[in-house]
C-alpha cells in the first residue's frame, strides 16, 4: 500500500500520510463513512467515500494527533493542519 493516498471529497482534497499515522482512530470517530482503520492499525479511506459536511471533514483531520490528515480547498490551499 502506498505511503500516501488522496481523494476528492466534498470539493476538498484529502490526503492521508500513512507514514505518520499512529491509528488513534479520532478521524474514524468523526467521519466513519470516510475513514477506516485497516488491519495494520493505520487509517485508510473507506472503499467508497460520500460527500459529507466540510466542517466534519476538517474536524476529523484537525483531531489527528500527528497531522497525518491534510485537507486542501479547491485552489490547493491547505486548510488543515
Amino acid at each position: 500500500m502506498a505511503d500516501t493516498c488522496e481523494r476528492e471529497i466534498s470539493g476538498q482534497t484529502v490526503r492521508i500520510d500513512r507514514t505518520l499515522c499512529i491509528g488513534s482512530g479520532n478521524c474514524t470517530n468523526i467521519a466513519p463513512e470516510i475513514y477506516v482503520i485497516r488491519e495494520d492499525n493505520i487509517v485508510d479511506f473507506q472503499d467508497e467515500t460520500p460527500d459529507i459536511e466540510q466542517g466534519r471533514l476538517e474536524e476529523a483531520a484537525a483531531l489527528c494527533p500527528v497531522d497525518a490528515l491534510i485537507v486542501e480547498d479547491e485552489d490547493g490551499e491547505r486548510i488543515v493542519p
